[in-house]
């Protein structure tokens, strides 16, 4: 498969989440971010699980927990804390900062190098994702921003670990491993800290089998294989497409208003996307030397 149709394949993964903000708030009950969180990464990594009959070995336990934790746990639990908490819109722009999170580790973890162009991306994408979700009347809870910067640095540091261990294990068995694993350090938190949850109604049941099939099993398997084929730097850029579906999702759905300022905040973003993936495509200086990862 060539460069391109790896990207567009991967691009797939950010684009689904996308609709993360609008099946949460619309078919899920409200207050009960990491259990949701929970629901969302165990059963999806358990159903895994059976298919790989593959558990990890040696040095990949912890590996798998730690990575299960920033990619899932950590990072899932802040992303519905600040959904919960913050309108979607300064919601994701928050978490648009990852991008720029991912260049600096990569080249701090795997001496990857920053291209300016890739920076300039970046910022455009942030300026991008502002104009398609923010609002004047745009409130800032506190606790809904640290919990987006959270989650932004917890997804940058386990997306950029992920590419830098390498598992020796395809993509479907890796994401089988960090899903259950996320899933399972949930497990205790959510028990500890939140209320049980009501009896599911049938939307309820609908927005958990579609977050945990659609937009955590299929879509981390497209995601860590993208991820494993083009590195961080090159991918990361593409989660820059999970607010404009968002937004286009809560126009043709919920019938809210399309303003130009956003239309022209669409347009940015694809911009930013790809003007970073012809930044990656460029030619580089060789990364410095790293010492084995232990």
């Amino acid at each position: 498969m060539s460069r391109a149709s790896d990207i567009l394949l991967t691009a797939t993964a950010p684009a689904i989440w996308g609709s993360t903000y609008i099946v949460t708030t619309e078919l899920l009950p409200a207050g009960y971010p990491l259990t949701v969180a929970m629901l969302r990464a165990l059963p999806a990594g358990l159903l895994l699980l059976l298919i790989v009959r593959q558990l990890p070995r040696g040095i990949w336990w912890p590996r798998s927990f730690l990575l299960g934790a920033l990619n899932f746990s950590l990072f899932w639990a802040m992303l519905f804390v600040s959904a919960y908490r913050l309108p979607g819109g300064v919601a994701a722009t928050v978490g648009a900062i990852q991008p720029l999170i991912v260049l600096a580790l990569s080249r701090a973890v795997m001496g990857t190098a920053v291209r300016p162009l890739a920076v300039l991306a970046g910022l455009g994408g942030i300026g991008g994702v502002a104009l398609l979700v923010l609002t004047p009347a745009a409130s800032l809870d506190p606790i809904g921003v640290l919990a987006g910067l959270a989650g932004a640095v917890s997804m940058a540091f386990g997306t950029v670990l992920s590419r830098h261990w390498q598992p020796p294990v395809p993509p479907l068995t890796f994401t089988a491993w960090q899903l259950t694993a996320g899933g399972l350090l949930l497990v205790p938190v959510a028990l500890l800290l939140e209320p049980a949850l009501p009896v599911p109604t049938a939307d309820n049941l609908i927005g958990f089998l579609y977050l945990g099939v659609i937009g955590a099993a299929l879509t981390y398997i497209v995601w860590f294989r993208g991820l494993s084929r083009l590195g961080p730097a090159t991918i990361s850029p593409l989660g820059f497409l999970s607010p404009l579906v968002a937004v286009v999702l809560g126009w043709a759905l919920l019938g809210q208003d399309l303003r130009p300022l956003q239309i022209a905040g669409m347009l940015v973003i694809l911009g930013s996307v790809w003007l970073s993936q012809k930044a990656q495509a460029a030619p580089a200086p060789l990364p410095r030397a790293t010492s084995p990862a232990l």
